[in-house]
């Protein structure tokens, strides 16, 4: 925080971590902390972790069970640094400049290192059209009628929870989409996306296969340079049908 002080704006919020400890200089008062000190780091981290992950799971809302959360303006709480091919403009700030403190947690918590909304739309869903976590001890399909209006490409990338890790697979595949080789389309153009455990016995659900853990998961549609329809909301993204037990491919 020394080498890399916060925006003259943000100084006087960054103030009230003073009593902590957290900006003096010389050696760290944490090597020796006191039971007070430990008991409000340890409480504090506690809430602000519950803060952070309520803040990056889907409103409670009158969506159909397992909507796609997508939010444009995720990563709009950089306010003070622009640098080459970043758009200054208000509708790609947040507002509310302590309410960007929150925002940018949850987007570190949930999608790091993300882009603004104009390069890249972000969506993820944990639970399948009947609301029900997703699991890897389930089969999933994901039908895509026509492609997702995008500019650029657009992927599904599985991450397992609560850690949102990368799945370890036999086929090293990690994220599916129109850049993948060798995808089986519909007669009617449509595409199948087949996510679950085991690779699929049937050659064309194989091909659209995406592996998933053997527990929970949550997987992440990315979409690059995204058309209007997706920044104003009109597009929505298909949602995950979980198949019967004994119809995995």
């Amino acid at each position: 925080m020394a080498d890399f002080p916060a925006s003259a704006p943000d100084q006087d919020y960054e103030a009230r971590f003073q009593p902590l400890g957290l900006l003096e200089e010389g050696p760290s008062p944490y090597v020796t902390a006191g039971p007070a000190l430990v008991q409000a780091l340890t409480t504090g981290l506690a809430a602000g972790k519950a803060r952070v992950e309520a803040a990056t799971r889907p409103p409670n809302d009158a969506r159909p069970p397992g909507s796609w959360e997508t939010n444009p303006h995720l990563f709009d709480y950089n306010l003070d640094h622009f640098g080459i091919g970043t758009i200054d403009s208000p509708q790609w700030k947040t507002a509310d400049r302590q309410a960007s403190y929150l925002l940018r947690a949850a987007a570190a918590r949930s999608a790091l290192w993300g882009n603004h909304g104009y390069e890249a739309v972000y969506a993820h869903t944990y639970t399948d059209t009947e609301g029900k976590q997703l699991s890897g001890a389930h089969s999933y399909t994901l039908r895509f009628e026509l492609p997702p209006p995008v500019e650029s490409f657009w992927s599904v990338t599985m991450y397992d929870t609560p850690d949102y890790y990368l799945v370890d697979n036999p086929a090293d595949r990690y994220s599916i989409g129109d850049r993948t080789p060798g995808l089986t389309y519909g007669d009617d153009g449509s595409l199948t996306l087949v996510l679950q455990k085991e690779r699929p016995g049937n050659p064309a659900e194989a091909s659209n296969w995406l592996p998933s853990p053997e527990g929970d998961f949550r997987p992440m549609i990315r979409l690059y340079t995204p058309k209007e329809a997706v920044l104003n909301g009109s597009y929505q993204l298909p949602r995950l049908e979980r198949r019967g037990e004994g119809r995995r491919g």
